[in-house]
C-alpha cells in the first residue's frame, strides 16, 4: 500500500499546477501517489497535469463543494496518510512532504498542517495573515482546532469514519479538525513543511472568499457572531498593524492603498457572512481575525535544500497548444 496519497483539488489552474507537480516530484520522500480532482477545468490544467504520473478524477461543476471534492479524492486514495494541497501552491523545500507527515509518528495525531507563505504577487495584508496563522515554531499538540487544507495531511482511517462535511461553503478543514479534537485526537502544526500559497485576487473575490468562509464558520460554531462594531474594530486594528509592519519592511508607499482595500473586503465580507448569534471559540476567532502582533521576533530562515524551479519543466512547452 502506498504510504501517502497527495490529493489536489483544481479548477482552471494552468498557471500553477505544473509548478506544484514539479515540486512534488523533487521531494526527498517518494512513497506517494498523486490524485487530481478536477471540477470541470476549461483551460490546459488537465493536459498539463497529464504529463506527470498522476491519477485524474472529475467532479461536475454543478456537484462541486469543497467537502465533496475532497471526499471523492480521499475515496480514490490508497495511502495511509492523505495529503491535501491546493492547486495554486508549491513547496519551497525538498523536505516538505517528509516534514508534513512526520508528526504522525505520534498515534494520537489526526491532522497535520504546514506553514504557508506568499510570493511576489501576494498582497501585503495577506502576507500578514500568513505570518499570523503560520508562525515559525511548530506545535504538535495545539489547543484549538485551527488548520488549513491548502497544506495539510490526515489519517485515512479517521476520514473513513468521519468524511468531510459536503454542505459547508468552506472551512471543511476546520469542521473536521474540530470534530477530531472533540474525539480526543491531536492537531499538529509543522513550521518546517513550507509551501508558497499564490493568491492574486481582485477585491470582489477577496470579499466573496471571506463571506463564504464566514457563513461556514457560523455554521460550525453556532454561537458565533460578528457585529458592525466587530467589523469597525477589527478593520482598523488590522489596518494599523499592517501599516506598522509595512513601515518596518520599507513597503509602506507601495501598499498604501492595497492594505485598506484588502482589509475592507476581508471584514465587510466577514460581516455579511455572519450577522447572527453570540460568541464561540475565542482562540479560533483570534487566529482568523485578530491582527499580527507587533513583536516580529527572529525572522532568519536557516539554509535548507530548496526545490529547483529553474530547470525546464515539462508543462512549459507550448501550453497554448494544450488548451
Amino acid at each position: 500500500m502506498t504510504k501517502v496519497s497527495i490529493i489536489i483539488r483544481c479548477y482552471n489552474e494552468e498557471k500553477h499546477i505544473g509548478k506544484l507537480l514539479t515540486g512534488i516530484t523533487q521531494q526527498t520522500y517518494q512513497d506517494y501517489e498523486i490524485i487530481l480532482v478536477d471540477s470541470g477545468s476549461t483551460d490546459a490544467t488537465v493536459a498539463i497535469a497529464s504529463r506527470y504520473p498522476i491519477k485524474i478524477v472529475s467532479i461536475a461543476p454543478e456537484e462541486f463543494s469543497f467537502g465533496r471534492s475532497l471526499n471523492l479524492g480521499c475515496k480514490e486514495a490508497q495511502g495511509e496518510y492523505l495529503v491535501i494541497v491546493s492547486a495554486h501552491v508549491y513547496p519551497l523545500y525538498r523536505d516538505w512532504l517528509k516534514n508534513l507527515i512526520q508528526p504522525f509518528e505520534t498515534p494520537q495525531v489526526a491532522l497535520v498542517y504546514g506553514k504557508q507563505t506568499g510570493n511576489e504577487v501576494t498582497k501585503y495584508s495577506e502576507q500578514q495573515i500568513f505570518s499570523k496563522w503560520f508562525p515559525d515554531e511548530s506545535n504538535f499538540n495545539q489547543s484549538h482546532p485551527f488548520c488549513n487544507n491548502a497544506n495539510a495531511a490526515i489519517r485515512k482511517t479517521l476520514w473513513q469514519d468521519n468524511p468531510y462535511d459536503e454542505k459547508l461553503t468552506g472551512l471543511e478543514d476546520l469542521a473536521w479538525s474540530n470534530k477530531m479534537q472533540s474525539l480526543g485526537y491531536c492537531i499538529a502544526y509543522s513550521a518546517k513543511a513550507v509551501i508558497v500559497h499564490v493568491h492574486d485576487e481582485p477585491a470582489g473575490k477577496i470579499y466573496n472568499r471571506y463571506r463564504r468562509e464566514a457563513i461556514a464558520f457560523k455554521r460550525i460554531f453556532l454561537q458565533e457572531s460578528f457585529s458592525i462594531l466587530d467589523f469597525l474594530r477589527l478593520f482598523f486594528a488590522n489596518l494599523v498593524s499592517d501599516y506598522y509592519h509595512a513601515v518596518l519592511d520599507k513597503k509602506f508607499l507601495e501598499n498604501l492603498f492595497s492594505i485598506p482595500i484588502f482589509r475592507l473586503m476581508q471584514f465587510w465580507g466577514t460581516y455579511q457572512g455572519f450577522c447572527q448569534h453570540n460568541q464561540a471559540l475565542q482562540q479560533v476567532r483570534n487566529t482568523f481575525y485578530y491582527p499580527r502582533n507587533l513583536n516580529r521576533g527572529d525572522q532568519v530562515e536557516p539554509l535548507r535544500d530548496a526545490v529547483d524551479y529553474t530547470k525546464s519543466l515539462p508543462h512549459e512547452a507550448k501550453v497554448s497548444e494544450l488548451r
